[in-house]
């Protein structure tokens, strides 16, 4: 077990699992920013630095983020136990929901009131996923405004035009990312 830098108390694995089976059960589209939530804002285990630090760790990694990110805090915290308990939480619950609403979605498919719902929905984890957007901006802008915007920037501009694919993008500007910050630490 490793305590986190700045942190006043290590949680306990049950405290892990409770903590990423409310995220699971609350994170409608938006997992990310729940956790932010979660862990930033309403338990403090991770400062916002923290945060943002292991999503960009978490993104590089191949699978899907908020997985990456249940697994990096539990081993931080926890060790293996804490591992397996936040990815347990996370995924075992929504398993169990998603092959019951799969099983009514089949039935019901066809009727144009379930599209316009799911369409509904869209919009509401579009605008999760601003938050999540916003709030990683304004940490990026309060740690090293001058080296860490311009990067960001290119690397939306970079997907957003099409010349690069995310995963292409996290190559080409990973390394320069990480030079840059090693650089400017000696």
């Amino acid at each position: 077990m490793v305590e986190a830098p700045g942190t006043p108390n290590v949680p306990t694995t049950r405290e892990i699992f409770f903590t990423f089976f409310r995220i699971t059960m609350l994170a409608f589209g938006g997992a990310i920013a729940w956790v932010h939530r979660g862990l930033v804002v309403d338990r403090k285990w991770l400062t916002e630095r923290e945060f943002a630090e292991t999503l960009s760790l978490c993104q590089f990694l191949p699978g899907p983020n908020i997985t990456n990110f249940a697994v990096v805090v539990g081993m931080r915290f926890r060790g293996v136990r804490g591992a397996v308990a936040a990815l347990a939480a996370l995924i075992v619950p929504p398993m169990f929901i998603l092959i019951g609403i799969g099983v009514l979605y089949e039935r019901i498919a066809h009727v144009a009131a379930v599209r316009g719902a799911l369409n509904g929905l869209s919009a509401a984890a579009a605008g999760l996923f601003v938050v999540l957007l916003v709030n990683l901006l304004r940490s990026l802008a309060r740690s090293r405004p001058a080296v860490n915007l311009p990067i960001a920037a290119a690397s939306f501009a970079a997907v957003l035009s099409g010349v690069f694919s995310i995963p292409l993008a996290l190559i080409a500007l990973g390394p320069i990312s990480i030079a840059v910050a090693w650089f400017r630490r000696r």
